[in-house]
């Protein structure tokens, strides 16, 4: 009994670091590479018209020539995050 209860105790305070809000993203996201809008810092106009947790995308070109799809959140204080990084192939083996 006293060793379950040990057990239990152990497992609830392992859980609690585990529980985020929905939606949330506490972490700086991804780091920013050439061609990502936050590349160069934060953008100086800020999205005043756009909800804050709504995301967009941007499709640029890296500097190895791979097509990259980012997807930015906007934060409470109208800042972006990167929140996920798609390459895309470069080539296509469908191609006739």
């Amino acid at each position: 009994m006293r060793r379950s209860m040990g057990l239990g105790l152990v497992m609830a305070i392992g859980l609690t670091g585990c529980t985020t809000s929905a939606g949330s993203y506490s972490s700086a996201g991804l780091e920013p590479i050439p061609g990502s809008i936050t590349y160069q810092g934060q953008p100086r106009t800020k999205l005043t018209k756009s909800p804050v947790g709504s995301s967009f995308p941007h499709t640029f070109t890296d500097q190895w020539g791979r097509q990259v799809e980012e997807i930015y959140i906007i934060q409470p204080d109208r800042s972006l995050v990167i929140s996920q990084r798609h390459y895309r192939p470069v080539f296509s083996l469908d191609d006739d």
